[in-house]
């Protein structure tokens, strides 16, 4: 990588909308007094102790131009994107509901089958929601219930392990947005095989920490993780596995049909990383966890801090605690 490369990509990383879009967090963190609840908030779904394991809820919801602009795939990804969150936890999915906005039926229509189709190829039902027909735009958002064994969640990154990522490379773009789209001609059994390493992995006891990879890309979510566990994460950029024919700076900005982000201990990385091989998704070691405040990421042109936490919360749940 040239400096000139490195340069270029550090400043995209810094003005990154998508990863600024993440301080809307604060403002219901803030307004809620959510870090002070008993249930953890600032992970993929809360997480709520039920007999011997957890409950998982979350729900997405999403750009009114994406539903506008391709809305049979924001009905699969009102299915898809919760999903992950699920797995993210390393959990299992149990059902979905959702909540419509639509101008008329004809509106509604394609929303409403591409979460049909979704819910059909995840084997995932659908079992309820809110239905309105008569605004001027379409909206959209979903919500999803499962349940986890063992839990993987964003405060659990420790210093001295190693920062894995994971993304399905068998796809491409689907223009004009970041969206990495390897789900839709999928076969339903890859999918609900490939979601399922994750809470297998929490349940051999391989890793406690991850996230899947959202519009704030590798970097972004790596922020989150970060703040939410306390702990320092160096991004080796020259580690990370880019697909044929896509510049890393794309990359760093896409937001992948199945993508996560995971902090193994260094005797589980190979583990990891053979489980990921084995159903043909592309994984690699791309960074550390250490102490500190502080997200770098570095090439073989230099090394840069793309955020320090404490200087610029994203999401305020240190403060927040801390104010308590």
């Amino acid at each position: 990588m040239t400096q000139e490369e490195f340069q270029a990509v550090v400043s995209a990383l810094r003005g990154s909308a998508g990863i600024a879009a993440k301080r809307d967090i604060a403002v219901a963190t803030q307004q809620l007094s959510l870090a002070v609840q008993p249930i953890a908030v600032g992970d993929d779904c809360a997480a709520i102790a039920d007999g011997d394991g957890f409950l998982l809820l979350a729900i997405e919801g999403f750009m009114n131009e994406f539903v506008a602009g391709d809305p049979w795939f924001a009905g699969w990804c009102g299915v898809m994107v919760n999903l992950s969150d699920i797995a993210a936890m390393g959990g299992r999915p149990i059902a979905v509901v959702d909540a419509l906005w639509a101008a008329g039926e004809q509106g509604a229509e394609p929303v409403l089958a591409g979460m049909k189709a979704a819910s059909a190829a995840f084997g995932v039902p659908i079992v309820g929601g809110h239905t309105n027909l008569k605004t001027d735009r379409g909206q959209l958002s979903v919500a999803i219930l499962g349940r986890a064994k063992n839990l993987l969640t964003s405060f659990d990154a420790k210093p001295g392990e190693r920062l894995l990522a994971v993304i399905d490379h068998r796809g491409g773009y689907r223009e004009p947005f970041n969206n990495w789209e390897a789900a839709t001609r999928a076969p339903a059994e890859r999918l609900r095989g490939d979601l399922d390493l994750l809470p297998q992995i929490a349940e051999a006891g391989w890793s406690k920490a991850a996230k899947d990879i959202s519009q704030g890309g590798i970097v972004g979510t790596a922020i989150m993780l970060a703040e939410c566990s306390g702990v320092a994460i160096e991004i080796d950029l020259e580690a990370i596995p880019v697909p044929a024919g896509v510049t890393l700076g794309r990359w760093l900005a896409t937001f992948p049909s199945f993508g996560f982000i995971l902090s193994v201990p260094q005797v589980h990385v190979a583990d990891v990383l053979a489980l990921f091989a084995s159903r043909d998704l592309t994984a690699a070691a791309i960074g550390t966890i250490g102490e500190g405040s502080k997200v770098r990421v570095t090439s073989s042109a230099g090394t840069a801090i793309i955020r320090d936490y404490t200087e610029q919360p994203l999401m305020q749940f240190t403060l927040a605690e801390a104010a308590e």
